[in-house]
């Protein structure tokens, strides 16, 4: 294993941007950035030898913290969307800025992506890894109490990112549900469109959304619709079909209720692309995944490398619990109490598969 630094430069407010690049003896690369706490670059063979970078990202600082569909970013204190902008925790209801058609997603527009985290590399037998961490003090988004957020990078000689979250709240109960929001082309992030990978996922229900995405408290089967990825099939097949759930979100944005309790690591999602035989897995402790097909990218921005991303250039499998969890009681709450330390880990695994 080995890790080094690269600065690449500054944005417009003066933040120094560090990307950390992490290769395993497999010569996989994992690249992630002090700016968001993102991960910005997954380099994976194909069946022929041949790398390509499968992450869709940003090499320019300034591009980078503005971050046009959060690409890679750390999301919290709260991922997804918070119906209303406002929820009720303790006797007490708490406003926050409503972004997002009436709703709050991703705790903006004070987003995590813009934040610069302390940044602290190391290796172990057979890893690397690199830990940010960042204090969100007492209000912060609009949240009640302090939170300190600490999150670990590992890359390891067996092809798997590692992403834990160890979070210690304050004196107050606050939300803590937290993701990682990155972007798959397996053909390579400036392939095109995915909609000829395939992809599984353990999931029976989608939670349903309206027409601005938010979820509705409804569980929806996915058995006889576009949903049901239970036996691997081309993300594009149905992505187009007459369905009321895919016109409100204009492709797949939605939450899959995956088929394991919460804090009980099992394989949930995998995808592979048939021309180059790039495979993931995605293994999590949390309730749900948001599949979501960059249905409205702006390939007008300039991504690395010089890439541009147009409408289903990636696909993003976002670890979580369900969606406005915190308005809908009968779901796992994402409450951390006063004083407690809570810990969830992901886990995204690549290989090769013919």
């Amino acid at each position: 294993m080995s890790i080094s630094k690269r600065n690449i430069g500054r944005t417009k407010n003066g933040q120094e941007v560090i990307f950390y690049e992490m290769t395993n003896k497999n010569g996989l690369k994992a690249t992630v950035s002090d700016l968001g706490a993102a991960w910005v670059g997954l380099a994976a063979p194909d069946k022929d030898g041949v790398f390509k970078d499968v992450l869709l990202g940003y090499d320019d600082p300034e591009t980078l913290y503005n971050n046009p569909g959060s690409l890679g970013s750390i999301v919290g204190r709260n991922a997804n969307r918070i119906g209303g902008g406002e929820f009720s925790l303790g006797g007490k209801v708490y406003e926050l800025e409503k972004n997002n058609n009436g709703n709050n997603l991703h705790s903006g527009p004070n987003v995590l992506q813009k934040r610069h985290f302390k940044a602290k590399e190391g290796s172990i037998s057979g890893a690397d890894f690199v830990i940010f961490e960042l204090e969100s003090p007492d209000g912060d988004q609009g949240y009640p109490g302090s939170l300190q957020i600490k999150v670990i990078y590992t890359f390891t000689d067996f092809n798997e990112l590692i992403i834990e979250y160890i979070l210690q709240a304050g004196d107050k109960d606050t939300l803590a549900n937290f993701t990682c929001h990155p972007y798959f082309n397996l053909a390579g992030h400036d392939s095109g469109d995915i909609l000829n990978q395939e992809l599984w996922i353990d999931a029976a229900d989608i939670c349903e959304v309206d027409d601005t995405c938010l979820t509705t408290g409804k569980l929806i089967p996915v058995k006889n619709t576009p949903f049901d990825f239970r036996s691997p099939k081309p993300i594009g097949r149905d992505i187009e079909a007459q369905n009321q759930q895919l016109r409100n979100a204009g492709g797949y944005d939605h939450n899959f209720c995956l088929d394991h309790k919460l804090g009980r690591m099992k394989r949930a999602a995998a995808a592979r692309d048939p021309k180059s035989g790039r495979f993931m897995e995605v293994f999590t402790g949390m309730p749900g995944i948001q599949l979501y097909t960059a249905n409205f990218m702006n390939e007008e921005v300039e991504a690395k490398e010089g890439a541009h991303y147009g409408k289903y250039s990636g696909f993003a499998l976002e670890t979580q619990f369900y969606p406005n969890a915190i308005n809908i009681g009968e779901w796992e709450q994402p409450v951390i109490f006063a004083n407690e330390v809570k810990y969830f880990l992901t886990t995204y695994k690549f290989g090769i598969k013919d």
